[in-house]
Order: C-alpha cells, then structure tokens, then sequence
C-alpha cells in the first residue's frame, strides 16, 4: 500500500522504512521475557482470557510472550507494516491482520484487547477511532499499556516531530465509555533489573455488563 492510501502521516510512517528499522531495532528473548512478566500481572488481575486481539503487534513480541503464559488461547493482531506483520504471523495460532488500525473492522469480540506502544504514535485526532476499534472489538476487557501524561504532550522521537505523544489515554476511554470499569494499574520501569519495559504504564479496564467468552 502506498504512503498516499493512508489518512494521516503517522501511518505511511510506520508503515514504510522507519517501521521496518523498528522491528530491526526491536527484537529478541530478553525482550520477550520482560512481556511475560508484564503480562502475567496484567493476567493475575482477571478471569483466563479464552481470545486475544492486539491492536498494532509488530513483530508479534507481545504474542509470543501470550502464547507462553496462554497456550490454548486464540490470538488476533493488526499491523501496519507488512514486514513486520509477516513476522507475527510466525507466532503459533496466531491470526494477523496486515492494515492500518484506522481501517480495522472487528468481525468478532474478544476477551482482552490490547495496546502496548501504539497509540503513543497514533495521530491525536485519530485516537478517538481508536477507542471506538478497542470498545468495539472487546468483550469484556481493555488493557491500554503506554507512555502516561496527565496532559497531552508531543515528545520528539528519534529526530522527528508529530511521531509520539504522551497523554492520559485510560482516561480518555474511560470518560468516553461510561460502561467501562477501572480493574487494575501498574507501572514498569526502564530501570528494573530483570524484567525492564520502556516506561510504561499499564491499565487494565472491563466492560461492567461484560459477557464470559
């Protein structure tokens, strides 16, 4: 797909070569042992999740960190950048989709959506889409995992501008879905000795007339 088919920039971004140096950069078991220790707290905190879906998964690191704790679970990912998409694909079980977020439609819900790292990069004025795809596609539970702000702030990344924001995005779904119920929070540390993550924060939510799956 060519840069000009996507809606905003921060797509055809992430979707062409920057994208593709991401996945270069980012990659490996250390990595994937700090996401199942992150992730198995996310999990302690709600019932086993029979389905999966990712919003923006990369190389599937998060995937293969659910596949270890969740065996049996389906997992379902979209991604943006076909190279990396190709790679989650790999995760056993899994179900990728190749496409932008923005243009995702939920066929089914899921037990768990999730972010991690992704809507810090999503266009400001898109996010609230976003949140629509996250509400729509879960049954019961949203985990948003990503840099916190209690105030949306633009961070340079790597030199360029308009690529990552900070903000309180939790709460921004959770003042748009009044149904939603916050379950659990937690942070990571860049600077833990075993299992590090990029600074993030993580909120679980639930759907308070959520339906077992």
């Amino acid at each position: 797909m060519s840069s000009s088919s996507y809606s905003t920039e921060q797509e055809a971004f992430w979707a062409g070569d920057f994208g593709d140096e991401y996945s270069r950069r980012n990659t490996g078991d250390e990595i994937v042992a700090s996401n199942v220790a992150l992730f198995a707290r996310i999990l302690a905190a709600m019932p086993r999740p029979a389905s999966i879906l990712e919003l923006g998964c990369n190389i599937g690191l998060n995937l293969r960190a659910l596949r270890s704790l969740l065996p049996a679970a389906e997992l379902e990912a979209v991604e943006i950048n076909a190279g990396a998409a190709a790679q989650a694909a790999q995760v056993p079980g899994s179900r990728i989709h190749h496409g932008s977020i923005l243009d995702f439609a939920p066929a089914r819900e899921h037990d768990l959506v999730f972010t991690k790292g992704v809507l810090i990069h999503i266009d400001p004025a898109s996010l609230p889409a976003v949140y629509d795809v996250l509400y729509r596609s879960s049954r019961a539970y949203i985990c948003i995992a990503e840099y916190y702000n209690p105030a949306p702030v633009e961070v340079n990344y790597r030199g360029h501008s308009g690529r990552l924001f900070k903000r309180d995005f939790a709460g921004e779904v959770l003042q748009r879905f009044p149904d939603l119920t916050l379950e659990d929070y937690g942070f990571v540390y860049r600077r833990d000795p075993v299992f590090p993550q990029d600074d993030v924060t993580w909120f679980l939510l639930r759907k308070t007339a959520a339906r077992a799956g």
